[in-house]
């Protein structure tokens, strides 16, 4: 698996631990990015008699940025916070700028903004901003957004907003704060997941809070509302916080509920069904465990097992740990409701300690990065047939490594099995894919039998298209999404010829 995450984005209104509550959110999104986190929160200086946002950001992982606990108590002040961890799809990966949330003072008083997605004409927004003289901090292109409101010629913040956001296309999740409200944005395709959710105060009083998927609210709290639905800008103030849950009413006036432009239909996006999200967390209406689950089930018929010579042990099925168990144990299960004799065992085992830069000096970095991550239970292997079952095969690199230890380790056969379709093209909505030409399935002309000899498999196979999008939409109950790097039917038009990390524009 090559793909990286992209962000994670939380957001909580009229909590006095709001920024408190923030840093555990991001700590459950932190496998949605690892590279930085940042956090912001709206509060009233009286020292300077007025409105402020305090912000504290850096490179790392969220327990490391934010492990001087006094921040929270002397800095992080206020009821109202917004927090980002990223992995960039946009804007280079070293810029101390480009870590969210962004902030910035205007016309109208204070705004932050944290985003999950990337804007499909987001080149085209900058040629128009940088005609007009407009200057930027970062390479990112979630500081257009910003810029789009600054310049905007309505009146009043949340107005700005909605005027700038009518201006963007492609793939946003946002996460707003101005000096008096929280704002959450999906794009009208919904690409990006967003949820809301409600959290009891212990005086009594009620706190709203969204975030990139469901199990931030788990970690302190919260309930589940609802998604934030695709196109709808949802405002949280204090004069709305009784009427937030009919916010969705699309025929509502006012700013609550208000609806971006539908050009393409919804399009969310089916990787995070396959990949990116926790199996506990829920998101586009549906758990993603029982959404993988059906997806192994979905891999069982088009890609079963080998059935092993009379006399011979029979095949065990072991995941790629950690995004492919629950798909595994729906392989297993319809394998065995077929007819096929297989057994599931635990053959990889993952370090989740393992640094990011950590590589000894001396060896090969691709090969050491995979060992120190994984390690294969010898004993269990050695003289058997092993299907591997991963979430998806991009590169392709991670998983030759894996069917070398694998062998190295005793096996008989290995056979590969992937819970996603071969990936033949790059995403432009907020997924950081490799190009095109390094992509397994098109280096070999999507010739499964060419790539599985590369891999050193005795046999490759993937679920079909078709298989996993009956899946998908069986388990959420729901159509609409994209699945364009398995198709290339992009349902948005992009910008091509855009490098996504190290565009410095």
């Amino acid at each position: 698996m090559s793909v990286r995450d992209h962000c994670g984005i939380v957001g909580i209104f009229n909590h006095p631990e709001a920024a408190r509550l923030t840093y555990f959110g991001l700590h459950a999104l932190q496998h949605r990015g690892q590279e930085s986190a940042g956090i912001v929160t709206a509060t009233y200086d009286e020292a300077r008699d007025r409105r402020v946002m305090p912000t504290h950001r850096d490179f790392g992982l969220v327990l490391d940025v934010f492990s001087d606990h006094d921040l929270f108590r002397s800095k992080l002040l206020g009821e109202a916070a917004i927090g980002h961890t990223r992995y960039s799809t946009s804007g280079a990966t070293d810029n101390p700028a480009n870590i969210q949330p962004f902030v910035v003072h205007y016309q109208e008083g204070n705004l932050a903004l944290a985003h999950n997605g990337n804007l499909s004409n987001g080149r085209s927004i900058r040629e128009d901003l940088v005609a007009k003289g407009t200057l930027f901090n970062s390479s990112s292109d979630s500081e257009l957004i910003l810029h789009l409101v600054a310049q905007s010629r309505e009146q009043g913040a949340i107005p700005r907003i909605i005027d700038a956001l009518h201006q963007c296309r492609g793939a946003f999740s946002l996460v707003m704060l101005t000096d008096d409200a929280l704002i959450a944005v999906r794009d009208s395709n919904g690409f990006r997941p967003l949820a809301l959710g409600r959290l009891e105060r212990e005086d009594g009083g009620v706190a709203y809070c969204v975030a990139s998927e469901t199990c931030a609210f788990d970690i302190i709290g919260a309930t589940y509302v609802r998604d934030v639905a695709p196109g709808e800008i949802l405002v949280i103030d204090r004069e709305g916080l009784d009427r937030v849950e009919r916010a969705g009413d699309r025929t509502a006036e006012g700013f609550h509920g208000v609806c971006l432009p539908r050009d393409h239909g919804v399009n969310q996006c089916v990787f995070e069904y396959v990949y990116f999200s926790r199996p506990d967390s829920k998101i586009f209406g549906a758990m993603v465990d029982k959404v993988r689950r059906k997806i192994g089930k979905a891999l069982a018929h088009d890609a079963p097992p080998p059935v092993p010579d009379e006399g011979e042990k029979r095949p065990i099925v072991i995941a790629v740990p950690d995004s492919s168990n629950t798909a595994t144990l729906g392989y297993v299960t319809e394998c065995r409701k077929l007819g096929h004799d297989v057994r599931y065992e635990i053959g990889l085992i993952r370090n989740h300690y393992v640094g990011r830069t950590f590589i000894s000096p001396g060896q090969d970095a691709r090969e050491m990065k995979v060992r120190t991550k994984f390690n294969p239970v010898e004993g269990l292997l050695k003289d058997r047939i092993v299907v591997m079952v991963d979430d998806s095969i991009v590169r392709g690199t991670t998983a030759k490594q894996l069917v070398k230890m694998v062998r190295a380790a005793g096996a008989k056969e290995v056979h590969f099995r992937s819970a996603a379709p071969p990936v033949i093209s790059p995403c432009f909505y907020g997924m950081d894919f490799p190009t095109e030409t390094e992509l397994l399935a098109n280096q070999y002309d999507r010739d499964v039998e060419k790539m599985g000899a590369w891999l050193g498999v005795n046999s490759l196979a993937y679920v079909s298209v078709d298989g996993m999008m009956a899946a998908v939409r069986e388990a959420s109950g729901s159509d609409g999404f994209c699945n364009a790097c398995f198709t290339s039917n992009y349902p948005v038009p992009v910008e091509r010829g855009v490098e996504k990390e190290e565009n410095e524009w």
